[in-house]
């Protein structure tokens, strides 16, 4: 399995980059426009990758994050939405946009996307209701400042990793507990476990 791929651009369209790299293979990858705003102007890129194959066809999606390609995957996992639909879906709403349409359950949205009737976005509401909050606590975490020394770094690793054992999603914990050591820098791990509990 691709994970990514890095390397120039030879070739870039509002659909379509073709990356070459060190190797001397050029990728050919179908993009949304939210990764061609993202790839405009530059030379070196990255790219995470899926991987759609079929036994007519092999193609590459191209993603110019992580969350991108994670919503990409919940939209294919819908029953009828292809990833050509879900490249289309992604083309019309940035990943913080759709959950939010999903949350408010707003189908008519959906259904401006070319190619989404009113069952399809009425299907994807229901599919991705869940999906969506689990990957919103996850982006929320990427945009939580790191702790402020390699002290409290571990201690937050040590404590996230016994609220997970305790049964707390990964996600939350790490979100309460970088906000018990930005308050309290210097708490123990004890501390910092038994505060963020009381936080959960």
């Amino acid at each position: 399995m691709i994970d990514y791929i890095r390397g120039t651009i030879d070739s870039l369209t509002p659909t379509e980059a073709v990356v070459y790299t060190p190797g001397g293979v050029a990728y050919s990858l179908g993009i949304s426009l939210n990764t061609f705003t993202a790839l405009e102007g530059k030379e070196e890129v990255r790219l995470f990758v899926y991987e759609s194959i079929r036994e007519d066809a092999w193609q590459l999606f191209g993603f110019s994050t992580r969350e991108e390609r994670a919503i990409f995957l919940c939209l294919i996992s819908v029953p009828g939405v292809g990833g050509q639909t879900a490249r289309m879906v992604l083309s019309s709403f940035t990943p913080s946009e759709l959950i939010e349409v999903v949350r408010r359950e707003d189908a008519a949205a959906l259904k401006r996307v070319k190619g989404i009737g009113p069952k399809a976005a009425a299907r994807m509401i229901v599919d991705l209701r869940d999906k969506v909050e689990v990957l919103s606590g996850e982006m929320a975490l990427a945009d939580t400042p790191a702790p402020k020394s390699a002290a409290a770094s571990g201690i937050a690793h040590e404590a996230v990793d016994a609220l997970a054992v305790l049964g707390f999603p990964p996600a939350m914990a790490r979100k309460v507990v970088a906000a018990v050591l930005d308050e309290e820098p210097d708490a123990s791990v004890e501390r910092v476990i038994k505060l963020s509990l009381k936080r959960m």
